[in-house]
This record gives structure tokens, sequence and C-alpha cells, in this order.
């Protein structure tokens, strides 16, 4: 029963990271969108995308981080 309940803490803390996954191509969706629209900007809107996306995908990997905690000092 205890492992079980670690290993939904850790499933739990991961998820974080495919809702990044899926909100990250959503930035991308918009940037495509918005280079088309304007061609001059793409160089402002690619970088801007890019520290977006390296923010965000923060969250995931202190999720992982979290997760791999919960399996390996709960866990042991």
């Amino acid at each position: 029963m205890e492992t079980g309940i670690i290993a939904l803490a850790a499933a739990i803390a991961v998820a974080g990271g495919a809702i990044v996954g899926v909100y990250e191509a959503k930035v991308a969706i918009a940037a495509v969108e918005a280079i088309g629209k304007n061609p001059d900007a793409s160089g402002k809107i690619q970088g801007m995308a890019i520290i977006g996306a390296a923010i965000a995908e923060t969250s995931a990997i202190y999720g992982l981080l979290i997760a791999f905690l919960i399996i390996f000092i709960l866990g042991a």
C-alpha cells in the first residue's frame, strides 16, 4: 500500500510536466502565427518564445526532481 501511495505522489509531481508540454506547444503555435503575420519581427518573437519556453520548462524539471526525491527518499 505504501509503495502505491509513493508512486501516485510521484505521478502527480510529474503530471505538471505534461501540462507544461501542452502549454509550450500553444506558445510555439502562437509564435508561428505571429511570425506569419509579421515576418519582420521574427527575431523578437522567436527570442521571447524561447525565453518563455525555458521559464516554463523549469517547473517541469522541478516536478521531475520532486518525483525522484519522493521515490528514492520516501521509497527507501
